[in-house]
Protein backbone atom coordinates (compact mmCIF):
# COMPACT_ATOMS: atom_id res chain seq x y z
CA UNK A 1 0.00 0.00 0.00
CA UNK A 2 1.56 3.31 -0.76
CA UNK A 3 2.00 5.99 1.77
CA UNK A 4 0.71 9.53 1.58
CA UNK A 5 4.34 10.90 0.69
CA UNK A 6 3.79 8.39 -2.00
CA UNK A 7 0.62 9.85 -3.41
CA UNK A 8 2.03 13.42 -2.91
CA UNK A 9 5.09 12.38 -5.21
CA UNK A 10 2.81 10.85 -7.89
CA UNK A 11 0.52 13.90 -7.75
CA UNK A 12 -2.45 12.01 -6.63
CA UNK A 13 -2.03 14.13 -3.27
CA UNK A 14 -1.27 17.84 -3.99
CA UNK A 15 2.32 19.13 -2.58
CA UNK A 16 4.40 22.26 -2.47
CA UNK A 17 7.02 21.06 -4.03
CA UNK A 18 10.94 22.79 -3.76
CA UNK A 19 13.12 20.24 -5.14
CA UNK A 20 13.06 16.92 -7.60
CA UNK A 21 15.36 15.17 -9.06
CA UNK A 22 15.54 11.31 -9.96
CA UNK A 23 16.11 9.81 -5.97
CA UNK A 24 14.00 12.06 -3.95
CA UNK A 25 11.66 15.03 -3.62
CA UNK A 26 11.36 18.04 -1.40
CA UNK A 27 7.94 19.47 -0.63
CA UNK A 28 7.02 22.05 2.56
CA UNK A 29 5.23 20.26 5.25
CA UNK A 30 1.46 20.82 6.22
CA UNK A 31 2.06 21.17 9.48
CA UNK A 32 5.29 22.86 9.88
CA UNK A 33 7.46 24.25 12.28
CA UNK A 34 8.19 27.36 10.61
CA UNK A 35 7.25 28.62 7.22
CA UNK A 36 9.32 27.21 4.61
CA UNK A 37 9.87 23.96 6.54
CA UNK A 38 10.47 20.79 4.03
CA UNK A 39 10.79 17.27 4.06
CA UNK A 40 12.85 15.57 1.90
CA UNK A 41 11.35 12.32 0.66
CA UNK A 42 13.09 9.27 -1.48
CA UNK A 43 10.96 7.97 -4.27
CA UNK A 44 11.47 4.73 -3.25
CA UNK A 45 9.16 3.58 -0.07
CA UNK A 46 11.55 2.86 3.22
CA UNK A 47 10.65 3.27 6.61
CA UNK A 48 13.38 3.62 8.55
CA UNK A 49 16.39 5.10 7.92
CA UNK A 50 18.54 2.83 9.41
CA UNK A 51 17.22 0.42 6.89
CA UNK A 52 17.66 2.52 3.83
CA UNK A 53 21.06 2.10 1.54
CA UNK A 54 23.70 4.30 2.67
CA UNK A 55 24.00 6.03 -0.89
CA UNK A 56 20.53 7.12 -0.44
CA UNK A 57 20.84 8.40 2.94
CA UNK A 58 23.84 10.16 1.49
CA UNK A 59 21.98 11.70 -1.19
CA UNK A 60 18.82 12.95 0.92
CA UNK A 61 21.41 14.64 3.64
CA UNK A 62 23.22 16.34 0.35
CA UNK A 63 19.62 17.56 -0.50
CA UNK A 64 18.51 18.51 2.50
CA UNK A 65 22.09 20.40 2.84
CA UNK A 66 21.04 22.96 -0.49
CA UNK A 67 17.85 23.31 1.22
CA UNK A 68 18.98 24.14 5.06
CA UNK A 69 21.05 26.83 2.81
CA UNK A 70 18.48 27.80 1.05
CA UNK A 71 16.20 28.40 4.06
CA UNK A 72 18.94 30.71 5.85
CA UNK A 73 19.05 32.71 2.91
CA UNK A 74 15.47 32.77 1.36
CA UNK A 75 13.98 33.86 5.49
CA UNK A 76 17.31 35.22 7.14
CA UNK A 77 17.25 32.42 9.73
CA UNK A 78 20.53 31.74 11.89
CA UNK A 79 20.52 28.38 11.30
CA UNK A 80 18.58 25.22 9.52
CA UNK A 81 17.06 22.43 11.88
CA UNK A 82 17.82 18.98 10.51
CA UNK A 83 15.86 16.11 12.08
CA UNK A 84 14.71 12.68 11.28
CA UNK A 85 11.54 11.40 13.41
CA UNK A 86 9.72 9.21 10.86
CA UNK A 87 6.81 8.25 13.28
CA UNK A 88 4.44 10.30 11.38
CA UNK A 89 4.36 8.44 8.32
CA UNK A 90 6.25 5.39 7.61
CA UNK A 91 7.92 6.54 4.91
CA UNK A 92 11.76 7.84 5.29
CA UNK A 93 11.92 11.98 5.56
CA UNK A 94 14.46 14.23 6.80
CA UNK A 95 12.70 17.56 8.57
CA UNK A 96 14.64 20.79 7.44
CA UNK A 97 13.58 23.76 8.54
CA UNK A 98 14.65 27.08 9.82
CA UNK A 99 15.19 27.86 12.65
CA UNK A 100 16.63 31.10 15.09
CA UNK A 101 16.92 28.85 18.11
CA UNK A 102 17.07 26.08 20.29
CA UNK A 103 13.00 26.39 20.83
CA UNK A 104 12.42 26.61 17.46
CA UNK A 105 12.91 22.27 17.61
CA UNK A 106 10.02 21.51 19.69
CA UNK A 107 8.09 19.33 17.37
CA UNK A 108 5.02 19.99 19.72
CA UNK A 109 5.28 23.80 18.48
CA UNK A 110 4.21 22.83 14.97
CA UNK A 111 1.40 24.96 13.30
CA UNK A 112 -1.50 23.29 12.39
CA UNK A 113 -3.62 25.19 10.67
CA UNK A 114 -0.77 26.98 8.19
CA UNK A 115 -2.31 30.22 5.87
CA UNK A 116 -2.51 29.05 2.41
CA UNK A 117 -0.63 32.08 1.02
CA UNK A 118 2.01 32.16 3.60
CA UNK A 119 2.95 28.85 2.49
CA UNK A 120 2.99 29.04 -1.31
CA UNK A 121 5.09 32.48 -0.72
CA UNK A 122 7.13 30.26 1.63
CA UNK A 123 7.59 27.41 -1.25
CA UNK A 124 8.28 30.35 -4.15
CA UNK A 125 11.06 32.12 -1.57
CA UNK A 126 12.55 28.28 -1.55
CA UNK A 127 12.69 27.98 -5.01
CA UNK A 128 14.33 31.62 -6.00
CA UNK A 129 16.82 30.79 -3.92
CA UNK A 130 17.84 27.60 -4.49
CA UNK A 131 18.00 28.52 -8.21
CA UNK A 132 20.32 31.74 -7.37
CA UNK A 133 22.42 29.18 -5.71
CA UNK A 134 22.48 26.92 -8.90
CA UNK A 135 20.24 24.32 -8.48
CA UNK A 136 17.70 24.79 -11.21
CA UNK A 137 18.14 22.12 -12.33
CA UNK A 138 16.12 20.47 -9.35
CA UNK A 139 13.91 22.88 -9.04
CA UNK A 140 10.13 23.20 -10.24
CA UNK A 141 9.20 25.94 -12.27
CA UNK A 142 5.73 26.00 -10.73
CA UNK A 143 3.80 24.23 -8.06
CA UNK A 144 3.67 20.55 -8.94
Amino acid sequence: MATVFSKVISGEFPGRFVWQDEVCVGFLSIAPLAYGHTLVVPRVEVDKWTEAEPELVAHLSQVAHRIGKAQVEAFGSARAGLAIAGYEVPHLHLHVWPSNSLADHDFSQVITDPEDAAMDEAAEKLRVALRLMGDAEHVPAEED
